[in-house]
């Protein structure tokens, strides 16, 4: 006589959900629905499992987001930085920009209060990078704070400014064929190359220069 299935294995579920399955799924609706739209039940229910099992691996929706930052940053923040600290602030920001710009939701989850102080090592360290370059190049701690801060904010604009500007389709009139050509010559004059020139990646060039002056300003104050 053969044995019926057991209650955990009934329907062909797999008796146990792992953390990489969870994550998956949580990666899934994000990239389906966006982040906003990712909740502990909704999840559970993408997995075809109850919410309390889901509990046991995540105390709530932010825990969840966090937990899905630290395994990308733990896969995608590797490698050694410079040892002078301009180019060594200036490696750490270019990455931490790298590994967000394949998720720029990320970028904005991050903006919110509380999330970067949750982040596991691998980011961290980044993090660290940038506030003791600064203080290695002769800035105070609190100075080397604001380097980062306003690195911070330049690079996560960065991201969400390009990010969105993928999701808009080009627009098929003149970009600039309609300004006053005497109030406004130089950009009657860049006209339609404005697109295209703004579309071009200058992030790191335009990085070192403010981290350059940044730098600069916190020493001589």
């Amino acid at each position: 006589m053969s044995r019926s299935p057991s209650p955990q294995n009934r329907g062909g579920r797999p008796s146990r959900t792992s953390r990489a399955q969870i994550l998956a799924g949580a990666r899934k609706i994000i990239d389906r629905d966006g982040w906003e739209k990712l909740t502990v039940r909704r999840l559970a229910a993408e997995l075809g499992i109850g919410a309390p099992t889901l509990y046991h691996h995540v105390r709530d929706r932010e825990d969840l987001l966090i937990q899905l930052l630290n395994e990308h940053a733990e896969q995608t923040l590797r490698g050694e930085l410079p040892e002078r600290p301009v180019e060594r602030i200036v490696a750490a920001m270019t990455a931490i920009h790298d590994s967000l710009t394949a998720w720029p939701w990320a970028a904005e989850v991050l903006t919110a209060d509380g999330f970067l102080r949750r982040l596991g090592h691998p980011a961290l360290e980044m993090v660290e990078a940038v506030v003791g370059g600064a203080v290695d190049h002769g800035c105070t701690l609190d100075h080397a704070v604001h380097v980062f801060r306003s690195a911070w904010y330049y690079t996560v604009g960065e991201i969400l400014v390009r990010a969105r500007s993928r999701d808009t389709p080009a627009h098929q009139e003149a970009f600039f064929g309609e300004v006053d050509t005497s109030r406004l010559p130089r950009l009657a004059e860049v006209g339609d190359q404005w697109p295209v020139l703004a579309a071009e990646d200058t992030y790191r060039q335009g990085l070192s220069a403010f981290v350059t002056g940044l730098l600069a300003q916190a020493t001589s104050s």
